[in-house]
């Protein structure tokens, strides 16, 4: 399983300097690799690197750093085209979508570049890295991690990329970690997802966490609210307070995504069972909310819950099961009828046919454990079939 770890780097002032004339030149070169591609149909790496390699080894690039900058400017062409192929950017032919595949493609002067092996090599032994700049090569450059990390880097493979963020350095490694065998499981742990609650599980102990809640929706609601005030005043202390609210959201939502992922995986491992979740992609196009709870859904990284639950399943050895979210909200558990009627409230599920009654998230996070439960029975059957 390939994964990405972020490791700090530790530069001197000097050895600071470089990497930053080396950021600012690779992404340089890189608006002139876009301006080129924006202009030919062939938009593949070595189609541009037979277009562009001697004008950026005239900018002062050497030949790896070259091809690194080549391919990720065609990188960057293929992930948007693949947007606007999706209708990501509006509608195909709409303005939005005509003037973003009209216009080059721009690189920040400080982006993230990446670097192979020949480019940028690992000192484990001393915690440092060697990594070509356009000042020379820099050796000896520490680096600070935890022995979690350290681990990890011991599966190291492809590309390193050299990030410069909140004034800090950062490497981000990628590695390929060798994962056990799914256990076989007679049971599952259906995890519901939802706007008020982000996560109840079956076992219906998420429901108290402080992730799940009241906790979460004030905190999210104090946010909005300061944004709000922020863009009303639109100065540009305002804008500048803004950006760093953004970067402090987006921090606040990965550590309880986090904080979910690992509790719920843990809970299935200690207890032997599987986890299922629903499959909400293309969520916020299919249903219809009130106006007061739209803030909350798009506000939410949701993906990111799922890729955290997933690659934490995986890594330990947890079957995980996807199904179809469809009426698992209106149905009721124990004598399975389904009407929309059942669902009285948000957070009251009321049977009309046995007048079951139930926390509405719990009574929808068992009908997922059980449909995970007959997905997966129904699948490992065919398999042996094989």
């Amino acid at each position: 399983m390939k994964r990405v770890v972020k490791i700090n780097l530790a530069p001197t002032d000097a050895q600071a300097h470089a990497l930053h004339e080396t950021l600012v030149l690779c992404n340089t070169a890189a608006d002139v690799v876009s301006r080129v591609a924006q202009a030919v149909e062939d938009r593949r790496a070595f189609a541009l690197q037979k277009a562009v390699y001697h004008q950026l080894k005239a900018l002062g690039l050497s030949a790896q750093p070259a091809v690194r900058t080549i391919k990720k400017v065609a990188d960057a062409y293929a992930t948007r085209g693949a947007n606007l192929e999706a209708g990501n950017y509006g509608p195909r032919g709409g303005k939005r979508a005509t003037d973003i595949a009209a216009t080059a493609i721009g690189f920040r002067a400080l982006a993230a570049q990446p670097f192979d092996d020949r480019c940028l090599s690992w000192q484990q032994q001393d915690s440092t890295v060697s990594i070509w700049t356009c000042e020379g090569r820099l050796k000896a450059v520490r680096y600070v991690c935890a022995p979690w990390q350290r681990e990890l880097l011991e599966h190291r493979c492809g590309e390193t990329d050299l990030v410069f963020r909140d004034n800090m350095w950062f490497l981000y490694a990628t590695v390929d970690v060798p994962t056990p065998e799914p256990v076989v499981v007679q049971e599952f742990l259906g995890v519901d997802l939802g706007i008020v609650n982000l996560a109840v599980t079956s076992d219906d102990t998420a429901a108290s966490a402080d992730w799940s809640g009241g906790a979460v929706t004030a905190r999210r609601t104090k946010y909005a609210r300061t944004r709000r005030a922020l863009q009303k005043v639109g100065s540009k202390s305002a804008k500048r307070k803004l950006r760093g609210r953004r970067e402090k959201e987006h921090r606040y939502a990965t550590d309880i995504n986090h904080q979910i992922s690992k509790t719920i995986v843990a809970q299935a491992q200690r207890t032997g069972r599987g986890i299922v979740l629903e499959d909400l992609s293309g969520i916020r196009e299919r249903v219809r909310l009130a106006k007061t709870q739209r803030q909350q859904l798009h506000s939410w990284a949701y993906a990111q819950l799922r890729d955290f639950l997933t690659y934490k399943a995986v890594s330990v050895g947890v079957p995980l099961v996807v199904i179809d979210p469809r009426n698992t909200s209106r149905t009721c558990y124990p004598c399975g009828h389904v009407d929309k009627a059942n669902r009285t409230t948000q957070d009251r599920f009321v049977c009309r046919m046995c007048g079951h009654v139930d926390q509405a998230d719990h009574n929808a996070a068992l009908n997922i454990a059980y449909l995970g439960y007959v997905q997966y029975t129904t699948t490992t059957r065919s398999h042996r079939a094989v």
